[in-house]
């Protein structure tokens, strides 16, 4: 590994000078699961790495009545681990137990996984499911950015010379509503998604029909994919098998997948139709609170 210089602020001002100094040769450093492994493998060579798990806005963890607010640099544990997280914005839990193993979930965070940018990042569908938004700060002042244009391309993204996630937010949930992310994998070894789906839906007092429904999609485009087309098709609709199935048909033909060792185009299409029926079914019984057996790995 080269050497480089080692700081770490304990104010959002001083990381933004930091970073501000040399942006093209300064990195921010959350939970340090990829960027210590780019470095080491010389895929990134930054003079400077930027430290930003002293600054209290980035470890902020909260709900309130406006909805929830996750720090960029919160690690994965915290979330999950966090019952009523877990229970309102269950898609968010749902991807953070997968994102590595138990000794990564105590180190990786939500903000890194989302600037790390990868079309099969496993937070960002449930982000852009959640209609979350990110709070960046950088030598401009603050702006915010909804997830679903946050990433521009594989590992790019909206960030400019010297910017940084410091949060991200998300609305206050419906009475009724449910979510989920849940991903296909070839095999335990190899922990990227071929396919991953991120859903959540609002249903109507009686929980018979769908009001609102948001659906994402990763590792089938360029960047973790919104598929509005796919929510629309369950909008006005009772849960049914016909309206379930009109919108993974939707997402099947949203997804512009690739051949690769982990699957190949026609694979991968198939897998989108698969998981989100799979999806929106939990995703459903999560928001009429029933119990389906479901669990990680499943």
């Amino acid at each position: 590994m080269r050497d480089f210089e080692y700081e770490a602020p304990t104010s959002l001002e001083d990381a933004v000078a930091l970073l501000s100094e040399n942006p093209v040769a300064s990195r921010p450093l959350a939970g340090g699961t990829d960027l210590i492994d780019h470095i080491r493998t010389r895929r990134l060579e930054p003079d400077l790495v930027v430290d930003v798990k002293k600054i209290p806005e980035l470890n902020v963890l909260e709900i309130t009545d406006s909805g929830l607010r996750l720090g960029a640099a919160v690690p994965c544990y915290r979330i999950y681990g966090d019952s009523q997280i877990a229970t309102s914005y269950a898609a968010v839990a749902d991807s953070c137990r997968i994102i590595g193993g138990t000794q990564i979930q105590s180190r990786a965070s939500v903000g890194g996984n989302l600037c790390n940018s990868g079309p099969a990042a496993d937070s960002i569908p449930s982000l852009i499911a959640l209609a979350a938004r990110v709070v960046i700060a950088g030598p401009g002042g603050r702006r915010e950015v909804a997830a679903e244009d946050f990433c521009t391309g594989p590992s790019r993204n909206v960030l400019e010379s010297g910017e940084l996630v410091v949060e991200i937010v998300f609305p206050a949930r419906p009475q009724v509503g449910g979510s989920h992310y849940r991903r296909f994998i070839p095999r335990n070894e190899m922990d990227i998604a071929v396919v991953g789906v991120g859903v959540d839906v609002e249903l109507d007092a009686s929980a018979g029909t769908f009001v609102s429904a948001r659906i994402a999609l990763a590792a089938v485009a360029a960047t973790p994919l919104f598929v509005e087309a796919a929510g629309a098709a369950l909008v006005g609709q009772d849960v049914s098998d016909e309206a379930i199935a009109a919108a993974a048909a939707a997402a099947r033909e949203a997804a512009t997948p690739i051949d690769d060792m982990r699957g190949t185009i026609e694979f991968r299409k198939h897998l989108c139709g698969v998981l989100t029926e799979r999806v929106i079914r939990e995703a459903v019984a999560r928001a009429r609170g029933e119990e389906t057996g479901y669990r990680i790995g499943q």
